[in-house]
């Protein structure tokens, strides 16, 4: 089993920048992938973005160019660097881990206000 714990959401104005954290622990040897997910008041949880063991990462169109996934491998933390935000991308911030299962974190709120 894999543990995840969030950071970093809060409120931020249309155009500001915020930055997630993701800490796993447990049997973190066994990871594949981690990743963000977002679900916004009565949408489903969709795919933010993904980082891979060998680093290789994947976005999804609405936030390809804007936000950055990476990993420091020493802290098994992942982040989430999210810039020129816009109100649309306001919701819940799910970290996601991969491995012979799969973990969830508990969900960080990100708003951005117009």
């Amino acid at each position: 089993q894999v543990q995840l714990v969030e950071s970093g959401g809060g409120l931020v104005q249309a155009g500001g920048s915020l930055r997630l954290s993701c800490a796993a622990s447990g049997s973190i040897f066994s990871l594949l992938a981690m990743g963000w997910y977002r679900q916004a008041p009565g949408k489903q949880r969709d795919f933010v973005a993904r980082i891979n063991r060998s680093s290789f990462t994947m976005y999804s169109n609405s936030v390809k160019g804007r936000f950055t996934i990476s990993r420091d491998n020493a802290k098994n933390t992942v982040y989430l660097q999210m810039n020129s935000l816009k109100p649309e991308d306001t919701a819940v911030y799910y970290c996601h881990a991969q491995y012979n299962g799969e973990s969830w974190g508990q969900g960080t709120q990100v708003t951005v206000s117009s």
